[in-house]
């Protein structure tokens, strides 16, 4: 682990290089991807005051979330085993406006090992076993993630490797993009038929879904902030403009996905989800690693040219 210092002077930074992409992530800092560029144009958002955000626990850029994505309905759980009560006081772990958990240990205070570099991708690694992360996720395992980089598009390939217990699965991640030099309103967005989660007044599933037969259309003026049950084991989901495509392709593992789009700002978020929000202490969809066995995870930010 570490502090939430500086992540713009973090040692272990690593850019990769691939045709006329350019990335860069964190391992220091929760191995957040800090910059996606397209022809020397940057794609993801949030990137603004990074030291800020890691001080308040704020997502940015591309997040890992763990170990749950999204909220908790309440500050304790134990459906995937014993009771965990989470302290409020704790430096690890980040609350959203009504006092409800969100995006697990904030991505400012895990520092992961690297473990192999080259032009064009890193693989790093982050050790679950410490006393103060076994008191948020009292689940003993190794983390694993790879980031690669090719010439239309970077892939993340995160694995759960348990240990001698089984693990539950509820992570995420939270890629924020925009196209370029484009008002958000004519940001096209394609998103594939699936499932709506219905939801609470504070963004929790009831339990129940709804059809939802999807979109091929402009932003717009539109608000999401939605969780989503994909129909099949892949999904992609796409805005494009400016003579841009930029695709979220959930590739495997994952079986939801949040879209978030708040109308005044200029990001748009397709998240990959290994759960539904809120699977820690509800259990829907929620997933266990058995005993020495891992669970793989991929997916990729495709860019290239609008069709």
């Amino acid at each position: 682990m570490t502090s939430a210092a500086d992540p713009l002077n973090d040692p272990a930074a690593a850019t990769l290089v691939a045709g006329d992409l350019e990335a860069r992530f964190l391992p220091s800092f929760g191995m957040l991807g800090v910059s996606l560029r397209h022809k020397g144009v940057e794609i993801l958002r949030r990137l603004d005051d990074l030291e800020t955000a890691a001080a308040k626990g704020s997502t940015a850029g591309i997040p890992f979330l763990y170990p749950w994505a999204n909220r908790l309905a309440a500050p304790r759980y134990k459906k995937a085993g014993p009771e965990v009560v989470l302290d409020p006081r704790s430096p690890l772990l980040h609350f959203d406006a009504n006092g409800l958990p969100i995006h697990g240990v904030p991505w400012s205070r895990l520092k992961w090992t690297v473990v192999k570099t080259a032009p064009d991708s890193l693989t790093a690694g982050l050790d679950w076993s410490s006393a103060d992360l076994l008191a948020i996720f009292p689940y003993r395992h190794q983390l694993s993630m790879r980031a690669s980089l090719q010439s239309d598009g970077l892939t993340i390939e995160t694995a759960v490797h348990a240990g001698e217990k089984p693990v539950p699965v509820s992570f995420g991640f939270h890629p924020y993009i925009g196209v370029p030099g484009l008002p958000r309103a004519d940001w096209r967005l394609h998103l594939p038929p699936m499932h709506r989660l219905v939801l609470d007044a504070h963004g929790i599933p009831t339990g129940s879904e709804e059809p939802f037969g999807g979109i091929d259309a402009p932003l717009g003026a539109r608000d999401f902030d939605d969780g989503f049950v994909l129909l099949g084991h892949t999904a992609v989901l796409t805005i494009a403009g400016g003579g841009r495509r930029i695709s979220v392709e959930l590739i495997e593992g994952f079986t939801h996905t949040q879209v978030y789009a708040p109308a005044d700002k200029d990001f748009i978020a397709l998240e990959p989800m290994t759960a539904p929000t809120n699977a820690l202490i509800s259990g829907d969809g929620l997933r266990l690693v058995v005993p020495g066995a891992s669970f793989p995870a991929t997916f990729r930010i495709r860019v290239g040219a609008e069709a």
